[in-house]
């Protein structure tokens, strides 16, 4: 709390010195007899003078935050006396964790009399310094902001330096995030790695069945498991790949098409936004609205065609809440491209004689193709990774089969059934759920790559 009240000070302090390097800015400015007597902007002087003092402080604030418990941590262990040490790093670590719950308050009582001894010095210790950090930055932010005032001149550069700091933090910006992309791949190598050192990929890529069973004798049945993930790779296909798209595309290209070509402009302004919403319904209520709803009617589908042993748990039922679920994605891509192609291969084309229908099917579908196909691409790169309608439409069962009313299981519900609880890390079990997450992550990047080639070629066609 006292750490957030210094850092809204320093950022209010930031708002103050970018006003002092504006008005220092205006007065220059008119003062300045001709035009580019001043170099840069009011404006331009504004943000370098809160640059420079906002840096420093808001580094050392960062900083604090992720070292100062820690910092703390070690103020109170070396505050106990010798014969009240904890033996162990545990045992240290759980001390510490309950002088912070009653430091909080989230414990009440203590159950360690050490901790109701400790608690107080914790306290001040705490408070203590992160009062000599905020009064720290707090230096920091005036000294930066007082020594880039007093560089602010009619002829001084704010707007290169301004701009350069710009690009500075958007480099910086863009190495975390591929930094973060690394580190995640890497994550997925080695552990890979591991499980393929335990099973074989072949058995791994071609098996066809999957039961990844840890025993606890060596003499239990399926002691060495099963890891063949063609069923969970097939019916990641099955779901997302197919009966997905057969909802996805058919109504989310023909709701573009009516949205570009027939509708009003007044209605296409609140059609537009209400059809995207359906981007934005969190995937846990597509669970509950395919588990509750739409299951049950499949499955009484299935009955009703002579099927009596349907399961209430299907492909087909994940697979229709997934495809109304990616539909903004198909529809907004190909709104897009149908809004790209120029309008006089349309207007060509009516003028021709033909009608609106044969002008969409045989001149602006097929101009706006490429386009379409990246968005129907990242659609699919969207559906095979979902998780939570499968969960709860589809169950856990790894059957390979074609069968749209019979359960089956993706490779993401696998994951998350694999990791889910106390697991070990040194078994075949735990770790095929990283071989399974690096498959998926190749298979939905070669989409997105070649999502992104199409796109790239539809757009350098047009512009």
């Amino acid at each position: 709390m006292r750490l957030l009240i210094a850092l809204l000070l320093v950022l209010g302090l930031g708002g103050l010195a970018y006003l002092a390097g504006r008005a220092r800015g205006n007065r220059m400015a008119a003062a300045a007899s001709g035009v580019g007597a001043v170099h840069s902007r009011p404006a331009h002087h504004g943000a370098y003078v809160a640059m420079l003092a906002l840096a420093p402080a808001l580094l050392l604030l960062a900083g604090w935050a992720a070292i100062g418990e820690r910092v703390i941590e070690g103020q109170v262990i070396a505050a106990l006396p010798v014969a009240d040490m904890p033996a162990t790093p545990t045992d240290r670590a759980a001390l510490v964790n309950e002088v912070r719950g009653l430091v909080s308050g989230d414990l009440p009582t203590a159950f360690n009399p050490v901790a109701a001894r400790l608690a107080p010095v914790y306290a001040a210790a705490a408070a203590n310094a992160d009062l000599g950090v905020g009064a720290l930055a707090v230096a920091l932010l005036c000294a930066g902001g007082l020594w880039a005032f007093s560089r602010l001149r009619p002829d001084f550069r704010a707007r290169n330096r301004v701009e350069r700091h710009v690009r500075t933090i958007l480099l910086l910006t863009s190495v975390v995030a591929i930094l973060t992309t690394f580190g995640i791949v890497l994550s997925l190598i080695f552990e890979s790695i591991r499980f393929f050192q335990l099973v074989s990929p072949v058995e791994f890529l071609t098996g066809l069945n999957w039961s990844p069973q840890t025993a606890l004798r060596a003499d239990q049945v399926g002691s060495t498991g099963a890891f063949g993930a063609v069923p969970l790779f097939w019916g990641t296909i099955f779901i997302g790949a197919i009966i997905a798209m057969l909802v996805a595309i058919p109504l989310g290209l023909m709701s573009a098409i009516y949205l570009t070509q027939y509708a009003d402009p007044r209605l296409r302004r609140w059609l537009k936004p209400v059809l995207e919403l359906l981007a934005g319904v969190p995937t846990v209520v597509y669970g509950f609205f395919a588990a509750l709803t739409v299951a049950p009617m499949v499955r009484q589908f299935a009955v009703a065609l002579g099927m009596s042993d349907a399961s209430s748990d299907s492909a087909l039922a994940a697979g229709l809440v997934m495809g109304i679920m990616i539909i903004p994605f198909v529809s907004s891509m190909a709104d897009d491209a149908l809004t790209a192609v120029p309008g006089a291969m349309r207007d060509g084309s009516l003028a021709m004689g033909a009608t609106m229908s044969e002008t969409v099917k045989k001149v602006m579908v097929p101009a706006a193709l490429p386009g379409i196909i990246g968005g129907v691409l990242l659609a699919v790169s969207r559906a095979i990774g979902e998780t939570m309608i499968v969960v709860m439409a589809a169950g856990l069962a790894a059957n390979l089969t074609a069968n749209p009313f019979a359960s089956v299981t993706t490779v993401t519900t696998q994951i998350v059934a694999l990791l889910t609880g106390d697991q070990e890390f040194d078994s075949a079990k735990t770790l095929s759920a990283f071989a399974l997450g690096l498959v998926l992550f190749v298979m939905t990047l070669i989409l997105n790559i070649y999502a992104l080639a199409v796109v790239k070629k539809y757009r350098e066609a047009y512009e």
